[in-house]
C-alpha cells in the first residue's frame, strides 16, 4: 500500500511540473484502485465458495488500448470508495458505453455490437444461458490488445484456442484436420480458422438461413479459399472445385434452395477434414462407399468409381469432354444452319413480293 501512495505522489509531482496528459491522468485515477487491485494474489470469495482473482497489473493497463481510460470510465456503477473498498455487487462492464457510432470519446465506431445482438451467443444469453461469451470473453478485459499487435499467425492460433475453451470437442477435431495441422504444425497463416467459416460477431446457428455455414451457403464459404486463384496457385490445388460442384446435380439443386442434397461437408467432413490420402478421411478409397451411403443407401464400390467434380470443359473428364464438345458444336452448327435457312427464306419472300 505504501508503494501505491508513493506512486501517486510521484505522479502528482509530474502533473505540477510538466502538466497532465490523458494517459497520466488515467494513471493517477487508477492508482487509487491499484492500492488493492495492484496486489498480486488479491482475490475475493464468490457465493459458491470459489476464489475470484481481482489482481490487475499496472503495466497491463498502461500498455493496453485503454491506457487513457480510467477505471471509473468502465466501472461506472462504482461511485464511492472507502477505506474498506467499494460495493461488492459490481456490474459487468458494458462496452457499448463507448463503442457506438458518433461516440463523443473517440472510441472506434463500430456496428459489431449490433451484429453481436443477432448472433447465436447473444440469443442464447437472452434465453438465460449466462455461460455464453460476451465481449470480454474473446477480447479480454484489462489485458485487451490491438489486433495489429499480433501477426496473422499469432492471431489465428489465439482464435482457435479461444473458441476451444468452450468448444473442446470441435477444437480437438480441428487440431488434427488438414487445416489445423497446417496452422499448428506448419505455422501456415493461410489456414482457415473458426472465424473464417463462422464469422466473428455474426456467428449464427448452422440451421439459420443467414448463417455462413447454412446448407445452401456452405459451398460459397468454402469457395472463399478453394475458388481463390491466389490460394489455389500457391498450394497447387485445383481452383474449379466450386465451379464443378455448381454444375453438378447436387450443386444445381442447392442453388435452387434444396437442403437435403450433399454439400462440401457431406463428403469431406466438417471440422475434421483430412486429405484424401489419409485412411481416416471420409473420401479415402476405403471410406468413400460409406460416405456416399449416408445419402444413397444402395451405394457400392462400382457406384463410387465415377469421376467427381467433373469439368466438362476439360479433357481430363474423358468421354464427357468429347460428348459435351460434340453436343456444343452440334448445337452451334444446327442453330447456324437454321439462321441461314431463315435468312435465305426471308430474302426469297422479299424478292417474290417485289416482283408481284
Amino acid at each position: 500500500m505504501r508503494k501505491s501512495f508513493i506512486n501517486i505522489a510521484i505522479l502528482m509531482v509530474f502533473v505540477i511540473v510538466f502538466g497532465i496528459s490523458p494517459v497520466l491522468y488515467s494513471q493517477i485515477q487508477n492508482q487509487k484502485c491499484l492500492i488493492c487491485h495492484g496486489k498480486p494474489g488479491f482475490s475475493t470469495k464468490t457465493e459458491d465458495g470459489h476464489l475470484k482473482f481481482l489482481y490487475v497489473s499496472d503495466s497491463t493497463l498502461n500498455t493496453s488500448p485503454h491506457s487513457t481510460v480510467n477505471c471509473y470510465d468502465c466501472h461506472s456503477d462504482i461511485v464511492e470508495i472507502t477505506a474498506l473498498g467499494h460495493k461488492k455487487d459490481v456490474k459487468k462492464v458494458q462496452c457499448t458505453r463507448c463503442h457506438f457510432e458518433n461516440n463523443p470519446v473517440g472510441a472506434p465506431e463500430t456496428e459489431k455490437y449490433t451484429e453481436f445482438q443477432e448472433s447465436v451467443h447473444q440469443q442464447e444469453r437472452l434465453k438465460g444461458n449466462l455461460n455464453t461469451p460476451i465481449c470480454q470473453t474473446c477480447h479480454g478485459s484489462h489485458d485487451i490488445k490491438k489486433r495489429s499487435s499480433l501477426s496473422e499467425l499469432e492471431m489465428k492460433k489465439k482464435i482457435t484456442q479461444m473458441c476451444g475453451q468452450c468448444h473442446l470437442d470441435i477444437y480437438s477435431a480441428y487440431s488434427h484436420s488438414i487445416h489445423g495441422t497446417a496452422l499448428f504444425e506448419q505455422n501456415n497463416s493461410d489456414a482457415p480458422v473458426c472465424t473464417n467459416c463462422h464469422g466473428e460477431h455474426t456467428i449464427r446457428k448452422k440451421d439459420d438461413p443467414k448463417s455462413s455455414v447454412y446448407k445452401t451457403a456452405l459451398y460459397n464459404t468454402c469457395g472463399d479459399c478453394h475458388a481463390s486463384e491466389v490460394i489455389t496457385e500457391r498450394y497447387g490445388i485445383s481452383s474449379d472445385k466450386i465451379e464443378t460442384y455448381e454444375e453438378s446435380y447436387h450443386g444445381i439443386a442447392v442453388q435452387f434452395g434444396e437442403k437435403t442434397v450433399a454439400n462440401c461437408a457431406s463428403c469431406h467432413g466438417i471440422h475434421d477434414i483430412r486429405p484424401q490420402s489419409d485412411p481416416r478421411s471420409t473420401i479415402h478409397a476405403n471410406n468413400i462407399v460409406k460416405t456416399c451411403g449416408n445419402c444413397h443407401q444402395d451405394a457400392n464400390v462400382n457406384y463410387t468409381k465415377g469421376l467427381i467434380h467433373i469439368n466438362p470443359h476439360s479433357e481430363e473428364s474423358g468421354p464427357i469432354y468429347y460428348i459435351s464438345s460434340i453436343f456444343k458444336w452440334l448445337t452451334i452448327i444446327t442453330l447456324t444452319m437454321l439462321a441461314i435457312h431463315v435468312i435465305l427464306d426471308l430474302i426469297k419472300r422479299l424478292k417474290h413480293k417485289t416482283i408481284h
